[in-house]
């Protein structure tokens, strides 16, 4: 049935009619501006685990600062600041997880050269030798 041999009723109007129905449809282009480019990270869980765990040098807490920061400028729009951000933001975290890994290492390695040098010593805590302090005192006076 055609739209033109329909009786429409007057409170009703057709949506198209049969001319502009046979037209092929328009193609409409929306710019999305950063579509294809996706959004800079901004390491704020790994942050926050630095920040509470060990924080040496206060590197933890610049982390979560930038991350904030990258967190914020992204939300507004600037994308090239929250990229800034959030690399400042990474390498603090890559700072900070080296020292939380290093000051463990080295406790253990004190640990192991302690016992190694205390299980060779047969026991003896004489570390500076037969009359090692007395001579070691000697050093200090005047």
């Amino acid at each position: 049935m055609d739209n033109h041999s329909y009786n429409f009723p007057s409170d009703c109007t057709p949506l198209t009619n049969s001319k502009s129905a046979r037209k092929p449809a328009a193609s409409t282009v929306v710019n999305m501006g950063n579509a294809g480019k996706c959004p800079p990270k901004d390491y704020l869980v790994w942050s926050l685990c630095n920040t509470l765990y060990v924080n040496f040098c206060c590197l933890g807490f610049m982390a979560l600062i930038y991350s904030i920061k990258a967190r914020d400028q992204k939300t507004q729009g600037n994308l090239q600041m929250a990229q800034e951000c959030s690399d400042k933001a990474k390498w603090y975290n890559i700072l900070a997880a080296g020292w939380n890994m290093l000051i463990p290492l080295l406790a253990v390695v004190l640990l192991v050269l302690l016992l190694i040098h205390l299980s060779t010593s047969q026991g003896s805590f004489d570390f500076f030798g037969e009359d090692g302090f007395q001579h070691f005192m000697k050093l200090f006076s005047w």
